[in-house]
């Protein structure tokens, strides 16, 4: 009666924000990641350049960071100047968060390259 959002499901679901918070925060978040990982891509560079001589040689993770940066900023940019909301908005969020998940696992343990740490052959 008094304009509040009535919340139905299970009582953990009804604790959370709306979804309309939920993705506020998430771009907030993104943001401030994405700032991190444009760090991330600088530093990586200028050390690459001390330990081989060059700034960027087209290793698995060296590429594999880059596209992570492009969907980030694509998501950011879709975000903010094209109004992309909820859903749309929401699976370009989920494909970058899965892709750096691809990045810290799959990349390392079964791609070649000079980022490979896990020793399997």
């Amino acid at each position: 009666a008094d304009g509040a959002v009535v919340r139905t499901g299970p009582g953990f679901l009804r604790t959370l924000p709306s979804a309309d918070a939920l993705e506020s925060l998430a771009y907030r978040f993104a943001i401030i990641g994405f700032i991190f990982w444009t760090f991330t891509l600088i530093a990586g560079a200028i050390w690459a350049n001390d330990a081989w001589g060059r700034y960027w040689g087209f290793d698995t993770k060296e590429v594999w960071t880059f596209v992570i940066w492009v969907l980030y900023a694509g998501y950011i940019h879709a975000r903010a100047t094209r109004g992309w909301r909820g859903t749309r908005s929401a699976w370009l969020s989920i494909i970058g968060f899965l892709a750096v998940l691809f990045n810290f696992t799959i990349v390392n343990m079964f791609f070649k390259g000079l980022h490979a740490y896990s020793g399997l052959s």
